[in-house]
């Protein structure tokens, strides 16, 4: 891709997307496009509100909700999507694709390269990162969002294709961040962030919330992070990383929650979670209830990480036959919950 300008479609207008499409459309030698569903709700261009005080702005070349007008022509196809999204939005892009134009995921613990090495043909490069470059919100939507944060660095996976490091030169340009090219696709797809992050803090919330039960305050996510619950991400780890070692990537390449915060126990864990800048202000996904609150089975939190993240580690650890007690029950506790919402609307 050593052309004067790099031609990137962002597919998806959430909060990622918002900030990358900002932000690569104010970097020299890419032109950016937006695939949405909502088009008319979009200015060309963007402000993007930094940390240390100073705004980007990024013009866009082409917004639409059609396929055949942003996403031929593009050299690279970047999904900024929650995982119940990209099957269908592959299947959307598919015949759109040039013989040459590679398609990735801003981040692969949500299934990406599963789905893509299913949806599309054996001859499409593909890429994937294996943890977000930014913690990004939303301002305004269509008009400005807010880059809360960056990664120090980036690793990212390429498949399917022999320009690899070509791949990972161009994602360096594109974030500005240097980025590592790591072994395969399991190095990225398999994480102990989201899918274990967030699904241990929602187990240990509430793994005792029945139908029927309220609570009378929604908590803070990160800001009160408990004990139990960084023992319980420990653990949940503990499982991941033997699985880990039943597969084929590079000793340490995702490395255990206590090494990536810097913690040697729950409680150091705990107060490192409750003490990340970035994820100041973020509240519980819970909804108003006849007589308080109550979990809200419909956040990403429930549709995203467990589906489209635990459960394939639950999946790949009983292929490969690992012992996986704690994250067994973490995700039988949803399956429940998943059962219980959906007798609930039927019902309704």
């Amino acid at each position: 891709m050593n052309k004067e300008k790099t031609k990137l479609c962002v597919c998806g207008g959430g909060n990622l997307g918002h900030v990358v499409a900002g932000f690569v459309a104010s970097r020299p030698g890419f032109e950016v496009s937006l695939l949405t569903r909502h088009p008319e709700r979009w200015s060309n261009y963007l402000i993007i509100d930094r940390p240390d005080g100073w705004n980007l702005v990024g013009k866009l070349n082409r917004i639409s909700s059609d396929p055949k007008e942003v996403v031929a022509g593009a050299d690279i196809v970047l999904l900024c999507l929650p995982g119940y999204s990209i099957r269908n939005v592959l299947l959307q892009i598919r015949d759109c694709l040039g013989k040459d134009t590679v398609v990735g995921s801003i981040v692969s613990s949500t299934g990406f390269f599963f789905q893509a090495m299913e949806v599309l043909p054996p001859s499409t490069p593909l890429f994937g990162l294996q943890r977000v470059p930014f913690i990004a919100r939303t301002t305004e939507y269509g008009h400005k969002a807010s880059l809360l944060g960056y990664k120090e660095n980036l690793c990212v996976a390429v498949e399917q294709t022999w320009r690899k490091e070509e791949m990972r030169q161009t994602m360096e340009r594109m974030f500005n961040t240097p980025t590592k090219l790591m072994a395969n696709f399991y190095e990225v797809s398999l994480s102990n962030s989201n899918p274990l992050l967030h699904t241990s803090r929602l187990y240990s919330l509430w793994k005792d919330w029945q139908k029927g039960m309220t609570y009378d305050h929604i908590p803070m996510f990160y800001e009160e992070w408990t004990d139990e619950a960084a023992q319980l991400y420990i653990d949940m780890d503990r499982e991941f990383q033997a699985l880990l070692s039943r597969l084929p990537v590079s000793s340490g390449s995702i490395p255990s929650v206590l090494d990536y915060y810097e913690s040697t126990d729950a409680s150091s864990l705990a107060r490192k979670l409750r003490s990340i800048k970035a994820f100041k202000g973020i509240k519980a996904p819970m909804v108003q209830a006849e007589g308080g609150f109550v979990p809200d089975l419909q956040s990403r939190y429930f549709t995203e990480d467990f589906p489209y993240g635990l459960a394939f580690i639950h999946r790949l650890a009983h292929e490969k036959g690992v012992d996986i007690p704690v994250i067994d029950t973490v995700m039988e506790w949803d399956i429940v919950q998943a059962l219980n919402f959906r007798f609930f609307v039927y019902n309704s």
